[in-house]
C-alpha cells in the first residue's frame, strides 16, 4: 500500500507483451495476471498520479520471427501492432472491472474498438483522471514499443518512463545467465548507449535524453514496487542524464 507523497505527477509506464502470458503454462492472455496488473495500476491510480501506458504485442506476434515464416519485415511489424491493440484492450477491460475509467488510443485508426492517437485529446483525458493506454506503437514498421513509449511519454510530458520487467533493473549482463551480472544502481543515458544494454533500443534512449526524461527500470511482477517507484524509493535502475 503507498503510505507516501509520490514523487511523479505524470507516469508512463511500459509494458511488455510477456507481462501479460502466463509464465508456467505459455497461454498468450492471463486473464489473472491480466487483473493483478489492473489492481496495481488502480493502486497507483489513488495516489493521485496520472498514468499513460504503452503495450508491447510480443505475447501475440513479433514482427522480426515472422521474417523466418516468409512475412515480410514491414508486414510482420503492422501484425505486431495489431497485437498491442488486443493487449491494450484487455488491460482497459480489467481496469474498468476494478471501476478505473481509460481510455485506449491507436496510431493506427481503428474507431470501431478506440479513438485514433491525438495529443491534445490525451492529455485532455489525463487531466480529467482517465488512465490511457497507446496502442499500435508509434503505427509506423521498424519502430519498437519502447521507441513508442518515449516518444508518448514526451509528447504527454511525462515526469518519468517507467519500465516494468521481469528483473529488478539494468545489469552488466543478463542475470539469468550470468550470476557475476551486477546491477547498476543508476546509470546516464550516455553510458547506457555506450554499453549497448538491451533493456531498452537506442531510439528510445536517445529519445528520452533529448527531452531529459528520466527512465527507470524496475521489477514490475514484485509486490508494490511499483509503489515504491512512484514514491522515490532506491529501487530499480535509475537512467538519467
Amino acid at each position: 500500500m503507498a503510505t507516501g507523497k509520490p514523487k511523479y505527477k505524470r507516469i508512463l509506464l511500459k509494458l511488455s507483451g510477456e507481462a501479460f502470458q502466463n509464465r508456467k503454462s505459455g497461454e498468450s492472455l492471463d486473464t489473472k495476471v491480466i487483473r493483478s496488473i489492473a489492481v496495481q495500476i488502480k493502486s497507483v491510480k489513488e495516489m493521485g498520479v496520472d498514468i499513460a501506458i504503452v503495450v508491447g504485442g510480443g505475447n501475440v506476434f513479433r514482427g522480426l520471427p515472422g521474417e523466418e515464416c516468409g512475412i515480410d519485415r514491414t508486414t510482420g511489424d503492422y501484425m505486431g501492432m495489431l497485437a498491442t491493440v488486443i493487449n491494450s484492450l484487455a488491460l482497459q477491460s480489467a481496469l474498468e472491472h476494478e471501476g478505473v475509467f481509460t481510455r485506449v488510443m491507436t496510431a493506427i485508426e481503428m474507431p470501431a474498438v478506440a479513438e485514433p492517437f491525438i495529443r491534445r485529446r490525451a492529455i485532455r483525458h489525463l487531466e480529467k483522471g482517465r488512465v490511457v493506454i497507446f496502442g499500435a506503437g508509434t503505427g509506423n514498421p521498424y519502430f519498437t514499443t519502447d521507441s513508442a513509449a518515449a516518444l508518448r511519454a514526451s509528447e504527454i510530458g511525462a515526469d518519468v518512463l517507467l519500465k516494468g520487467t521481469k528483473v529488478d533493473g539494468i545489469y552488466t549482463a543478463d542475470p539469468f545467465k550470468d550470476r557475476n551480472a551486477k546491477r547498476f544502481k543508476e546509470i546516464t543515458y550516455a553510458k547506457a548507449l555506450g554499453k549497448q544494454l538491451k533493456v531498452m533500443d537506442a531510439a528510445a534512449f536517445s529519445l528520452c535524453m533529448d527531452n531529459r526524461i528520466p527512465i527507470v527500470v524496475f521489477n514490475f511482477f514484485k509486490k508494490d514496487e511499483i509503489i515504491r517507484v512512484i514514491e522515490g524509493q532506491p529501487v530499480g535502475t535509475l537512467v538519467h542524464a
